[in-house]
């Protein structure tokens, strides 16, 4: 862990000598962000995990956590290093205070732990303990704060600052403690509420699992199937109801060629609920080496509605698309109506291809005595198994040799499975990936006529009872009587106050979501609900459950959202197994509504390196679309008093109100650092040397003080007696000499700071209380150190705002604030704020900075050049502008990580990001500044902001209210 200026307290609190009266108030901020907000998440901004082995170290997150193996050991290896300045009696007292402080990275609830909930935000540089914990800590083990901090910066900046708390508890403990009762360590662990149910999939009080989703494809038209390769590329091929499939590679992109084109012969309309079109698309199973496509659609042929299989090769000259001439018809089946068209094609484990054909239409399949369904000499109404491999000569297909019905007189030998009504969507199950139970299993979604929709296992030879039964009751009563139907019953259905068009689903099998597998996920096209059936292996029962979508804090995680489409049209699974779904707002087949989904549990996830996968590189011809998701994520999502809807219909556009902003002060716990203090005129030179030597047990010698200048010398008071009573554990000398040795390396004169590349925050200043440094009153500096034990030097180097009496009986003084350099210079900024600029245009360092369209010597900029606007005129941070086209603009929060921020900031002269502020935390342009930039998302090594995927310049679904800043170091 890293730290980083923004996470520090506002430098200008910090030099205030009223310092430990605010720090309660900031504390009170901090705990008005934390409440609410809870919920079992990283520092990673990922759920928790069980590791794949036993953690070593912090052993009581070994079955769940945040902490794999390795963060485990080195866990380990920075805790071993602490204790090599303790002696024996100190590892015992406080082996445990730090032991525990460490391995809360690997709590579930770490992200709360660290305040890291908000991956916007900068994060604490220790966990939040509760407040008797902390008190106990400080009681005995108080000195190894330091030890604690000195990784994550200057050794003695921490060291300045923990001397100021460590003497009194209250400001100690408003440093570590976390005033949520319910999620400070260590209640955190004991709390029952919290832990019933920690890592199980979140359910809400009644009973309904909540996941998440993601977006990763939109745009579409109606999409009614995507399916995948199986041939290590990862790549996905969505079809479109008009006629189109799309292939999407694994990062997202979409190849602008279309795989197939087939709008000229697929029959269909604009009409919503038009059941005809393109239906499904199924790939050899060995598409590597046999390269050929199967495809199920309507077609008119002298005006007579048939539903059509087609077979396709893949074209010799691109892997991405097919060749549109070599289409074979495998089958035609004439449709007496226009609905009721089935229209599901798969390939089962045994290789043969499976197709479902819909009972011919209208209502109650009124075709012949029994409808076709009962009628094995009708392909209508069935589930069809035929053999396509070696057909590339003779006919199109041939019959498996033990398909149930084959020899039987009068009935159809293509026919596996009978009387179904209209079968849409179906699956196969993958089977556990550890016991491999359940494998081959084939589910069907059979919609219903108008009482009940069910769910089916498809077997050889089965009847599904239409239309004799729907669902598990009588439709056509004669028939169910029928002692000689001996049909299969659903393993679940529901009634039509649920839902009105079942659309079958998947058995979760995948591998980033262990809590799901076994769960079949399904849902409903007309009420747009998710629903699941979980198998109970001892009985053969299957509970059913309602999914829903997780609330805010439940998906607030890094591009979640937690809304959809209400017409779910179908299901998929890509080739990692991993679980999709397909929506739309408007169900036409030339309405692009369409979005595809993928379905998340924020409950649990794979440890880190289970699951990553290579794809094959793909030849690519033509040019890739990049996805910009729609949806706000609910982690950019601003309060709201309204509940988050389950599904949602199509966005519409409308004018964002423009509301009064308030200044934002992000306030974390506070961090010492050298305040460097600029002014518009050159300072007069000072100086102040004040010696005092303290010992543990004796009275603080007299201060002598030397001055050459007429400043008031300003102080911090603290009690003269350092030691508090504390049981005698010989540890408190080990730990401060190891302290006091490693600040006595480095200098001890404070001195203003030369570089350039970083200076502290600015927030905006009280209005009661007087400016730092005011030129009108210039003051004296006094320089004090300090003797601790071991003769250790400590200095301090907070600038307080008023001055103090530096010689009381009972006080120590031990800070004050920094001498100036000699003939400083001022900053760039500064020089423009002395020429009355009110909001300056940063400039890059060291010369080379540009002008607003003028770089360098006068050149024009470059199309792609950025520059950091700051009304504080702060060279390293700022909001984002980037020229384009002639012209300055701002750029958009939206997808904008440290990531991008980083190559705004390499562009700049700096090395790296430290933090992304969104929400024009850093500033919001005017309206005359166009916003050019949204959805960018970076890899992190672009040159410019234009390399990055992102939206089209000036396109954007934003306001100002969203502009992004950076802070550069």
């Amino acid at each position: 862990m890293t730290l980083h200026p923004s996470d520090l307290v506002p430098q200008k609190i910090l030099q205030h000598t009223v310092f430990p009266k605010l720090l309660p108030l900031i504390l009170l901020l901090l705990l008005q962000l934390w409440m609410g907000s809870c919920h079992p998440q990283c520092l990673d901004y990922k759920p928790p995990f069980g590791p794949q082995q036993p953690l070593v170290f912090c052993k009581n997150y070994s079955k769940f956590g945040c902490c794999d193996f390795q963060k485990d050991e080195e866990i380990s290896r920075r805790f071993d290093s602490i204790m090599k300045n303790f002696d024996r009696s100190g590892l015992a007292v406080c082996g445990g205070y730090i032991r525990n402080i460490l391995c809360q990275e690997c709590s579930p609830y770490a992200a709360h732990l660290y305040d890291a909930e908000d991956a916007n935000t900068p994060m604490r540089v220790l966990p939040g303990l509760c407040g008797d914990y902390c008190s106990a800590y400080w009681l005995h083990c108080r000195y190894t704060l330091s030890l604690l901090l000195e990784d994550l910066g200057s050794p003695q900046q921490f060291a300045n600052f923990t001397a100021a708390i460590e003497e009194n508890r209250r400001q100690f403990c408003d440093f570590l403690e976390l005033k949520d009762k319910q999620y400070c360590y260590p209640n955190v662990l004991t709390d029952a509420e919290l832990n019933a149910n920690l890592g199980l999939v979140r359910e809400d009080p009644k009973g309904c699992l909540e996941v998440c989703l993601q977006e990763v494809a939109n745009g579409l038209r109606n999409p009614v199937a995507m399916i995948h390769a199986d041939d290590g590329s990862h790549r996905f091929f969505v079809a479109e109801q008009l006629g189109y499939v799309w292939v999407y590679l694994a990062n997202g992109s979409r190849i602008d060629r279309p795989f197939l084109n087939l709008t000229h012969a697929v029959l269909t309309s604009p009409w919503a609920g038009d059941e005809r079109g393109f239906l499904c698309i199924a790939l050899h199973p060995r598409f590597t080496t046999v390269r050929k496509a199967y495809v199920y659609y309507s077609v008119s042929v002298k005006k007579e509605e048939r539903i059509r299989i087609s077979e396709f090769t893949l074209s010799a000259h691109d892997d991405n698309q097919l060749d549109h001439s070599s289409e074979r018809t495998i089958l035609e089946v004439v449709e007496p109506a226009s609905n009721h068209n089935g229209g599901q094609l798969l390939f089962g484990h045994d290789g043969y291809l499976y197709i479902f054909i819909g009972d011919g239409g209208r209502a109650g399949d009124p075709f012949g005595k029994f409808g076709n369904s009962q009628n094995k000499s009708a392909l209508l109404g069935k589930v069809l198994r035929i053999d396509v491999d070696n057909n590339d000569k003779g006919v199109p297909y041939s019959i498996p040799s033990d398909n149930p019905f084959v020899g039987e007189q009068g009935a159809r030998p293509e026919i596996y499975a009978y009387g179904v009504r209209n079968m849409w969507r179906c699956s196969i199950d993958r089977g556990d990936p550890s016991t491999g139970t359940g494998r081959g299993r084939m589910f069907c979604g059979d919609v219903g006529q108008n009482k009940y929709e069910e769910i089916d296992l498809i077997v050889k030879g089965g009847n599904y009872g239409w239309r004799a039964k729907e669902g598990f009751s009588c439709y056509d009563r004669k028939l169910c009587q029928n002692s000689s139907l001996d049909d299969i019953l659903p393993i679940f259905d529901y009634p039509h106050k649920l839902g009105k068009s079942v659309t079958g689903g998947y058995v979760y099998r995948g591998c980033e979501m262990p809590n799901l597998n076994g769960l079949y996920v399904f849902g409903d096209f007309m009420s747009g609900r998710l629903m699941s059936l979980k198998e109970n292996e001892a009985t053969s029962e299957w509970q059913y459950n309602e999914i829903c979508m997780g609330r805010d804090q439940t998906c607030k995680f890094p591009k979640l959202i937690n809304d959809y489409h209400r017409y779910i049209i179908s299901f998929a699974e890509d080739e990692a197994g991993e679980l999709y779904f397909l929506a739309t707002g408007v169900p036409s087949a030339k309405a692009r509504a369409g979005v595809i989904y993928k379905i998340v549990d924020p409950s649990r996830r794979a440890p880190p390196g289970k699951c990553s996968v290579k794809p094959l590189p793909v030849k690519i011809k033509g040019k890739l679309i990049h996805f910009y998701p729609k949806q706000e994520f609910v982690i950019n999502k601003k309060p709201t008093t309204t509940p988050v809807p389950t599904t949602t219909t199509p966005k519409t556009t409308t004018a964002k109100k423009k509301t009064i902003r308030r200044p934002i002060i992000i306030i974390k716990p506070p961090m010492p650092t050298r305040k460097t203090t600029r002014k518009t005129a050159r300072p007069q030179p000072t100086t102040a040397t004040v010696r005092e030597t303290m010992k543990k047990t004796t009275q603080p010698a007299p201060i002598k003080t030397t001055s050459a200048t007429t400043v008031k010398p300003t102080t911090v008071q603290r009690g003269t007696t350092i030691p508090v009573t504390t049981p005698s554990t010989g540890y408190r000398a080990t730990v401060m000499t190891a302290v006091h040795c490693r600040i006595s390396q480095t200098s001890v004169n404070s001195t203003t700071s030369t570089k350039r590349h970083w200076r502290p925050p600015t927030y905006p200043a009280s209005t009661t209380s007087p400016p730092l440094n005011s030129p009108q009153s210039p003051s004296p500096t006094t320089l004090l150190s300090l003797k601790r034990p071991q003769g250790a030097l400590l200095t301090t180097t907070w600038a307080p705002y008023t001055s103090q009496t530096a010689n009381k009986p009972q006080k120590t003084p031990v800070s004050t604030t920094l001498p100036k350099v000699r003939n400083e210079k001022l900053w760039p900024e500064e020089k423009q704020q002395n020429a009355g600029e009110s909001n300056q245009v940063n400039k890059r360092l060291r010369g080379r900075g540009r002008g607003y369209k003028r770089g360098r010597g006068g050149k024009r900029l470059l199309s792609g050049s950025v520059r950091l606007v700051s009304a504080e005129g702060l060279s390293d941070r700022g909001r984002v502008e980037i020229f384009i086209r002639g012209e300055w603009g701002s750029v958009c929060d939206d997808l904008f990580t440290r990531k991008a921020g980083t190559v705004v900031c390499r562009q700049l002269g700096f090395t790296t990001a430290l933090a992304v502020m969104k929400r024009a935390v850093l500033g919001e342009a005017s309206s005359r500044v166009r916003i050019l930039l949204d959805d960018v998302e970076c890899e992190g090594g672009e040159r410019s902001l234009l390399e990055c995927k992102r939206s089209k310049v000036g396109k954007h679904n934003c306001s100002h209210e969203e502009d992004v800043g950076v802070i550069c170091g």
